[in-house]
């Protein structure tokens, strides 16, 4: 337990940081799965949709400090990575 005032107020901040961070980490979490899902299915306006909200959640959460920048980057580098690929392999059968 905090011996001081100030450390007591450290403590209450760093608790609610932490339930805010793991709440938009779990919504990222789950916007990435949806996109996932909609890569391999077969309808392209909900891919599209998928792909804008998941860009702008992780743009959002970058943005106020949820998660690093460069992380915000390297995931949505690697979810156009997949959408270009996902688009090639119909078109190659």
């Amino acid at each position: 337990m905090p011996h001081t005032p100030s450390a007591a107020k450290r403590l209450r901040k760093s608790e609610k940081r932490r339930r805010q961070n793991r709440a938009v980490a779990k919504k990222i979490k789950g916007q990435r799965k949806e996109i996932a899902t909609a890569i391999t299915g077969t309808d392209a306006a909900k891919t599209t949709t998928e792909f804008k909200a998941t860009q702008a959640m992780l743009d959002r959460a970058a943005t106020k400090g949820y998660i690093h920048p460069n992380k915000a980057a390297r995931l949505k580098s690697r979810l156009v990575k997949r959408l270009r690929e996902a688009a090639k392999a119909p078109a190659a059968k």
